[in-house]
């Protein structure tokens, strides 16, 4: 067993191929990072590994949530720390593999976050429904303008979660959120990237892929299990761009669909990489170099 293992970066660099990678090398098993990756039927779009494709290395941490279930992270962090506590007992090594940037911290460092109230949560969400966000970011703006400031107005999960978190702790909202803390385990943080134009390439031939596998039909059946009803499975990206096209618009309507996948992915990479590059105990790789397994086995292999 050596150290624990993270794999961070942006979106399709090639974090799953490298985690099967070491975990056959270093008798690992994979615990997700990806908050999409949490939810049953989000398969391809979310680009999670089918099971024949696992090489038969242990996951966990997928497909744990209904899509009309809320994404917690302090869910999250409790199963996910309880999950890499048991890899650890049985002398194996943790392989933690995705790009959503503070479900990786919650699961690496010490941070505590802020508690929720049903009752609160439960009237803002209500009227959330009745008078739209626009109305709620304002309220927001007024009591905390640096949290209205970095929230969308239309972002309405996020408006909610702000205004609960005030009216229960009575601090603003940016003055509650966690802090980075110390780090629970010994971690060896490896971040994969590729150039820019190569990753964008590869961007839409996963986009291409995707819709080839059956994309349409994926977000279609998951909208008649109530995936418009989920606050956080219905935003991801390439399932949030299907449901907005009605499914009459035809060859032009999937056209325009397979745009702005694109285009929301390469922002997706863009906040990725701002995330995690400011994290300095990040060891940053090249992707496509020939070695690149070498090289990050010399890296986690060395002593603390």
């Amino acid at each position: 067993m050596t150290r624990p293992i993270a794999l961070v970066g942006p979106t399709a660099t090639g974090k799953s191929d490298l985690a099967l990678e070491l975990a056959a090398r270093l008798d690992g098993e994979i615990v997700n990072t990806d908050a999409m990756q949490l939810y049953r039927g989000m398969d391809i779009g979310t680009a999670k590994l089918p099971v024949a494709a696992r090489r038969g290395v242990p996951h966990h941490l997928l497909d744990v949530l209904d899509v009309t279930e809320t994404a917690s992270v302090a869910a999250y962090q409790r199963d996910a720390r309880a999950a890499v506590d048991a890899i650890r007992r049985r002398e194996r090594t943790p392989i933690a593999v995705g790009g959503s940037g503070l479900y990786v911290q919650a699961l690496l460092d010490d941070l505590a976050f802020p508690g929720t109230d049903p009752a609160v949560r439960d009237r803002l969400a209500d009227e959330l429904a009745e008078v739209g966000p626009a109305a709620l970011h304002d309220r927001l703006a007024a009591v905390d303008p640096s949290a209205a400031a970095s929230i969308l107005r239309s972002n309405g999960r996020r408006i909610v979660r702000a205004l609960e978190v005030v009216e229960i702790t009575g601090r603003p909202y940016t003055a509650s959120l966690p802090r980075p803390g110390r780090p629970r385990h010994d971690a060896v943080l490896v971040g994969l990237d590729r150039d820019t134009d190569v990753l964008d390439a590869r961007i839409e031939q996963r986009v291409d892929a995707m819709l080839a596998a059956g994309l349409v039909d994926e977000v279609r059946a998951l909208e008649a299990r109530g995936l418009r009803a989920g606050e956080t499975a219905s935003r991801a990206v390439g399932y949030r761009e299907i449901l907005e096209t009605a499914p009459d618009d035809g060859a032009d309507g999937l056209v325009e669909a397979r745009r702005r996948i694109v285009v929301a992915t390469r922002r997706l990479v863009r906040r990725q990489r701002s995330w995690f590059r400011r994290d300095d105990r990040v060891r940053w790789f090249d992707a496509a170099s020939p070695t690149l397994v070498d090289e990050v086995l010399t890296l986690v292999r060395a002593p603390s």
